[in-house]
């Protein structure tokens, strides 16, 4: 499990430096509206839209904007029709690189991922070329300040959870995505902090990358999320906490 705590955490601390652009947001809305549509606008009864909505709430974006996101994908407003589509392909030093899209222009998508691939010294592959390596489960990052390893470890396990790794100043507590929500209203009833809460695309293994390649790694990763119509990067890279300061220093 090395790494996930570290990659979660730079996807946490950007989303809220994006949200105060307003980046996060439309990432964010596009994602009610799409969860909305597939499942219905009541987020007891829908839990990709809760956790779109839990999401939103933790950026502190507006209820209204929410309201309409949610209003857009039922069909009670108009809106624009997206498409999910996944890319995948390999980042610096063989990374394997998972990329999940929400696009009303496929063709627009495509183009600008097949650029950051070229430019950053990464290189696009087939369909399944490394989905493989993931598999679809829960992750709650938890600061290990917030709680002892022991009564946490109790906790998430009577409550569903898989596995709870220690990884550096982080506990990464790992379920299924059906247990997810139990194990997640478990923490909250307990009051514990945590610093991010997702449905994740997992690896199996991990590749670890020092040096140049870590920073063009993260340069890649960075340039990805920084694409409008990408909703999520999945990577099973590993990276020293030494590289990813020298990086943002």
């Amino acid at each position: 499990m090395s790494g996930h705590s570290k990659w979660s955490s730079i996807k946490h601390k950007k989303a809220a430096t994006d949200a105060k652009r307003g980046k996060a947001f439309t990432k964010i809305i596009k994602e009610i509206t799409v969860a909305a549509k597939l499942g219905g606008g009541d987020p007891e009864a829908n839990p990709r839209l809760r956790q779109a909505v839990d999401k939103a709430k933790a950026l502190n974006m507006p209820s209204d904007n929410m309201k309409k996101a949610i209003q857009k994908g039922t069909g009670e407003l108009e809106g624009v029709n997206y498409e999910e589509i996944s890319y995948e392909g390999y980042g610096p030093g063989g990374v394997a690189i998972l990329i999940e899209t929400l696009t009303d222009n496929k063709n627009r998508t495509v183009a600008d991922i097949r650029h950051a691939f070229d430019k950053y010294n990464g290189k696009m592959g087939e369909q399944g070329c490394v989905g493989y390596l993931f598999s679809r489960q829960g992750l709650i990052i938890i600061p290990v300040k917030n709680i002892d390893e022991e009564e946490l470890m109790d906790l998430v396990l009577e409550n569903g959870a898989d596995d709870l790794k220690t990884e550096d100043e982080s506990y990464e507590v790992i379920t299924s995505v059906k247990d997810f929500d139990n194990v997640l209203k478990a923490i909250n009833e307990k009051n514990i902090e945590f610093d991010s809460a997702e449905i994740a695309m997992i690896p199996s293994t991990t590749v670890k990358v020092v040096g140049k390649r870590a920073h063009s790694m993260l340069k890649l990763y960075e340039i990805f999320e920084d694409i409008d119509d990408v909703q999520n990067v999945w990577s099973n890279f590993d990276i020293s906490d030494e590289d990813i300061e020298s990086y943002n220093s």
